[in-house]
């Protein structure tokens, strides 16, 4: 006898449909597990055989094939295992086929029959919902992250018999139903907040434009200065996340197995990377890839604090995501993709010892500055819009009884920012200004004669790379739109000038 039941796996972060096939045919006592699948499928096989046993059913002696179509795609995970139970109960007759019609199964079993949890649950239940199936059989754990598409119903299940009486109509599992407005509305406070800085006004102002516009960002100062305070507070003044945006984060973060807080990603993720981090850690692979750092920081912020003590590989792999917005990783005959939309904030001392310039307490050589500084190389430095020198806070600014002004008004006039940016891209793919593309510049950031002439000036005495010029001009129309401005005038051009060469400079006080 044959059937079929609806089951799904990750590939990269999108769901795709498989249909678990199973057949009991008479000839040589076996149990095949075909179709591209990964290890831990194959050893599918012992799980439900032993699980079956343990809830009092026993496989007969016949032989027993079980295909994942399609058979082009390498399924891994273990969360064909409840699907492929219940396949082999209805081709034993133990369960009536009728009651697997347009139904998605996933979940893993353990051998005592009980339900477990897997990951990617969510990218799953998306995928169904795509193709028609507007019920889901998930396991227990994993019904938070289930049950936020709307439109589904989510059968929750501890246990293979839970599964086996709901389908006879025995028990019926009641079914739940996601509310993603609700949750989109549940999220919460910031930890870090501008208004706990002190000082800082030329660094917070860069760290403003650069949430404005999604811009990568640079800050160089010596220890204590405050530069991982104001990168751990950029996630507070950013805009908040789009339904669209929400799903796209979680989804990362269900196939890492990481919504352990709830079940959505409901504010901008910050993460931030050692040192130590390898170049697969940071940008995802592995025999089966999984998302590195940069896809966990989709939509959010990536910190790399001690910028030049990362190996080289390491920040040389990020030049790609960096350009692109998403990973590609290569594995035998198929692609994974991985979303990898971020802000990069990057921070680093001005020198080894991290006094400089105070020359009566830095110990560096003057070739040790400049060797410190080179860690950064060229092409890397091209893709930081913006570069912030952070200055060692003075304790006039530490005693100043004036109120720092906090995230909430901040996050006002970026949000004010972020509509006038959505409204010039409507319709055309990308929403902040740090996402455009030659055409959309030339377009967007227009140059009057006189910015014209005076960005040609500073071009020619700084040795712009084209890159590096259409940079600050990106730079340039966000500091417009911060003002409300609907051409980019020279104050604009001149301040995001001297964001973009602070680096350089540094660079040539250390020589």
């Amino acid at each position: 006898m044959f059937c079929s039941v609806f089951s799904g796996g990750v590939r990269g972060i999108e769901g795709f449909p498989v249909h678990v096939e199973t057949d009991i045919s008479n000839g040589m006592p076996g149990f095949d597990i075909v179709g591209y699948a990964g290890n831990e499928v194959r050893e599918a096989k012992d799980r439900v055989r032993t699980a079956l046993r343990n809830c009092g059913y026993s496989l007969p002696v016949a032989h027993i094939t079980t295909n994942l179509s399609p058979g082009d795609i390498r399924k891994s995970g273990t969360g064909f295992d409840l699907p492929l139970a219940l396949s082999v109960l209805i081709c034993m007759n133990e369960l009536p086929a009728s009651g697997m019609e347009d139904i998605f199964v996933a979940g893993e079993l353990s051998l005592s029959g009980q339900v477990c949890g897997i990951k990617g649950i969510l990218p799953m239940v998306m995928m169904a919902k795509k193709n028609g199936i507007r019920k889901c059989i998930i396991p227990m754990q994993n019904l938070q992250e289930g049950s936020v598409i709307e439109g589904v119903e989510i059968y929750p299940v501890s246990s293979l018999k839970e599964v086996i009486m709901h389908v006879r109509g025995n028990e019926k599992i009641s079914p739940q139903k996601g509310d993603l407005k609700a949750l989109l509305s549940m999220g919460g406070d910031y930890a870090n907040d501008f208004c706990r800085i002190k000082g800082q006004k030329q660094a917070k102002r860069g760290a403003e434009i650069a949430a404005a516009g999604l811009h990568n960002i640079i800050m160089i100062g010596p220890p204590g200065a405050g530069k991982t305070l104001i990168a751990r507070s950029i996630p507070s003044i950013m805009p908040p996340l789009s339904e669209e945006e929400c799903l796209d984060v979680s989804a990362v973060y269900s196939v890492r197995g990481m919504l352990d807080t709830g079940p959505l990603i409901t504010r901008r993720p910050f993460v931030s990377a050692h040192s130590s981090s390898t170049d697969i850690s940071l940008v995802g692979g592995g025999g089966v890839p999984k998302p590195g750092a940069v896809s966990l920081a989709h939509r959010g912020v990536l910190f790399l604090d001690e910028l030049p003590e990362f190996s080289r590989k390491a920040l040389e792999a990020l030049r790609q995501p960096l350009e692109d917005g998403c990973v590609h990783i290569t594995r035998n005959r198929d692609v994974c993709t991985f979303p990898a939309d971020f802000m990069l904030v990057a921070a680093m001392n001005p020198c080894p010892c991290g006094n400089y310039p105070d020359m009566n307490r830095c110990t560096c050589s003057d070739s040790a500055r400049t060797k410190y500084l080179s860690k950064i190389s060229g092409p890397f430095l091209d893709r930081m819009d913006i570069c912030i020198t952070a200055e060692k806070v003075s304790l006039f600014d530490i005693q100043s009884k004036e109120e720092p002004e906090c995230s909430e008004k901040i996050r006002q006039r970026v949000m004010r920012a972020h509509e006038i940016q959505k409204k010039r891209f409507e319709g055309m793919g990308i929403t902040f200004n740090s996402q455009m593309g030659n055409r959309e510049i030339e377009k967007f950031c227009a140059l009057g004669p006189a910015e014209e002439s005076l960005i040609k000036e500073i071009a020619s005495k700084r040795g712009m790379s084209a890159r590096t010029y259409y940079r600050v001009l990106k730079v340039a129309r966000t500091i417009a739109d911060l003002s409300g401005q609907c051409h980019i005038d020279e104050a604009a051009l001149l301040e995001a000038v001297r964001f973009k060469v602070a680096f350089d400079d540094s660079r040539m006080d250390g020589k």
